[in-house]
């Protein structure tokens, strides 16, 4: 069995185009621990993924400079220093890609990590975020079951608080925000199982609380005890489209459905099991906070909370 998804090319507005953003599945998870003792376990997740995919997907890494590198063994060895073995040590990064730029569709093979220590002298919060991507076609090649194993391996090298897989728009280094506004809103507003990859908002400041609802959604410590445990997942979640995996660690694997779902709004209504999960989630999902909140950060919230609205 196989399923159909949008297919979903976005461009640049400067000229010539160039392709910024595809349609594909993002695997995304937030880890609330020093950069120092978490990037030698997304390292080793690194690696799973990489043997999960087709051989050469990564083909490019980015510099610090801000140009893009072929990803050959001394680009893995550099790629490998910044983002465990920098010389300050209190922060790494990593951009992992399939393409640098150019032809006709954006990279879908993409790996992103950022991560900073306590000890860092800008005043940032400990936090590590660090997000796989996939093209839909290695999804309906493989099949829904296979990405949800893997997903799973990747999960179990890290120490998450938070995580979800999810059909998605994405995007090497956030490069979508360089298309037309308005067509990813219309996307965004049409399709509310569609997500907007993106590594570098939330990580600093998402703490301990979760993203809402998504195909594949890992819960960890605090936040799978705050609403309850496992025992609350289940009595919310009495679907037979759902099921929950028990992870060491006390940890949790929330599947919504047998295929993530972009809930075409124009031809179905938001699955019940969404909407379940969300009000569970509500006291803990992430929202800005203040009294005069930027057009962006109102926007944001709004959209982190489309699956408790009517």
């Amino acid at each position: 069995m196989t399923k159909d998804y949008p297919v979903i090319r976005l461009w640049s507005k400067g000229e010539p185009p160039v392709p910024t953003a595809r349609d594909g599945v993002v695997l995304h998870f937030f880890i609330q621990h020093e950069h120092k003792e978490a990037a030698l376990a997304a390292w080793r997740a690194l690696q799973h993924y990489r043997q999960a995919i087709p051989p050469g997907s990564l083909g490019w890494y980015g510099a610090d400079d801000g140009d893009i590198l072929e990803l050959d063994d001394r680009g893995w060895e550099v790629a490998r220093q910044k983002m465990i073995e920098r010389p300050s040590g209190y922060s790494g990064s990593a951009l992992l890609l399939e393409s640098p730029g150019g032809g006709e569709v954006s990279s879908g093979y993409i790996f992103e990590y950022e991560g900073w220590s306590s000890d860092n002298p800008f005043g940032k919060v400990p936090f590590v975020s660090v997000s796989f991507t996939f093209p839909t076609e290695y999804l309906q090649e493989n099949g829904a079951a296979s990405f949800r194993a893997l997903a799973l391996e990747l999960a179990q090298e890290l120490p998450f608080s938070f995580g979800y897989a999810s059909f998605a728009i994405i995007s090497p280094g956030s490069h979508w925000s360089s298309t037309r506004g308005e067509l990813i809103e219309a996307l965004l507003i049409r399709y509310p199982g569609l997500d907007l990859h993106n590594i570098e908002d939330f990580g600093p400041i998402i703490g301990t609380r979760a993203l809402g609802p998504h195909w594949l959604t890992f819960l960890g410590q605090p936040l799978l005890g705050q609403p309850g445990g496992i025992d609350a997942l289940r009595n919310v979640l009495p679907f037979p489209e759902v099921s929950l995996l028990p992870m060491d660690g006390d940890r949790v694997l929330v599947t919504l459905d047998e295929w993530p779902d972009p809930i075409d709004t124009q031809t179905k209504a938001i699955p019940p099991q969404y909407r379940a999960l969300a009000r569970l989630m509500e006291p803990f999902l992430f929202q800005y906070e203040g009294k005069e909140l930027l057009p962006y950060q109102h926007d944001t919230n709004q959209w982190l909370r489309r699956f408790l609205q009517p």
